[in-house]
């Protein structure tokens, strides 16, 4: 049974409970009162519903706690079990009291059945709901255990898996020390063999050996010297590059910088400009429109040193707020 299944059953027994709950209510206020209206001053009459309703109240009180707290999994105590007990012999009482009265066995019989039907129901309510409860406890600690048995086996196959990572990395590790260890051995033979081919070439012709000696040194002065040329050029040129960096990037904040002074200068000329004998063209207004918003002036403000309407510079001013990013690359290069 899944949890949907157990919800079901909860509330196909709730519905029925207070079926049973509403109709037997109904059935004691009905059967009650002429018992006691005719046990009560005609005067008072019109209080003889007042009985039943409260004694019909104290069964929803149980059976609606009773509920709750065996949804939560919690026991009253032994008063919520008194009360159910008394309300439900209440009510059987009233119910019968005037058959019993009369001597009618058929009556009390018959009048007994939907108080019993109560006191049965809620009694065995309480016992279904405690179950659903105990069967959803379960359920749950199933799902948890089932949980953590999927979180284990997770943890497991990544540990599994870096395991395996691990013994393959070694196992290549061990490849390319032994690849490189083979490839020493290698190098060092063939030098052996050098060693031995150039000790008897020199003891075959030591002169001709000092004469190209002689040579390779001459051919290595030269090598290095040219070289140390290179290396000369190359460090000049490098310094050449860093200082025409330098300069390009030194133009260029320059260049930025007269650009930030003269819109700052632009927008301070428009801020000073003062209201606007008439309508600036609409370029010019929104721009300064900008250098308002920027500036921090009130619409009005903006307003006045456009000549245009209130509401459509409270329009423009919309749009600069929606505009973060310009806004931000603004002041970001102001700032710079």
């Amino acid at each position: 049974m899944n949890t949907v299944q157990i919800r079901s059953a909860e509330r196909a027994l709730s519905i029925g409970t207070w079926l049973i709950v509403g109709g037997a209510m109904l059935y004691s206020v009905l059967t009650v009162t002429p018992l006691m209206a005719a046990h009560t001053p005609g005067t008072w009459a019109w209080t003889s519903p007042i009985l039943p309703l409260v004694v019909d109240a104290a069964v929803v009180i149980v059976v609606r706690l009773d509920s709750v707290l065996a949804r939560l999994g919690g026991h009253g105590g032994k008063w919520p079990i008194a009360l159910r007990w008394m309300t439900g012999a209440m009510t059987l009482a009233l119910n019968v009291g005037d058959s019993a009265l009369n001597g009618d066995l058929v009556g009390v019989a018959v009048h007994s059945v939907s108080p019993l039907l109560l006191i049965v129901t809620a009694e065995t309510g309480l016992a279904y709901r405690r179950a659903i409860t105990a069967a959803v406890t379960a359920l749950r600690a199933q799902e948890r255990a089932e949980q953590e048995a999927r979180q284990k086996t997770a943890v497991q196959r990544e540990e599994a898996a870096a395991q395996r990572a691990r013994e393959e990395r070694e196992h290549q590790a061990q490849l390319a020390r032994e690849q490189r260890e083979h490839e020493a051995r290698l190098i060092r033979e063939q030098a052996e063999r050098e060693e031995r081919a150039r000790r008897e070439e020199h003891e075959r012709s030591a002169a001709r050996e000092r004469e190209e000696r002689q040579e390779r040194e001459h051919r290595e002065r030269e090598r290095e010297q040219q070289q140390r040329e290179h290396e000369q050029r190359e460090r000049e040129a490098a310094q050449r590059l860093e200082q025409e960096r330098r300069e390009r990037a030194e133009r260029e904040r320059r260049e930025q910088q007269r650009q930030i002074e003269r819109a700052e200068r632009e927008r301070a000329a428009r801020l000073a400009a003062g209201p606007a004998a008439e309508k600036l063209p609409e370029d010019d207004a929104r721009a300064t429109v900008q250098a308002a918003f920027e500036a921090g002036l009130a619409v009005r403000a903006a307003a006045e040193l456009t000549g245009w309407s209130v509401g459509w510079v409270s329009q423009r001013y919309q749009e600069l707020r929606e505009a973060p990013s310009s806004t931000a690359a603004t002041a970001s290069a102001i700032a710079a």
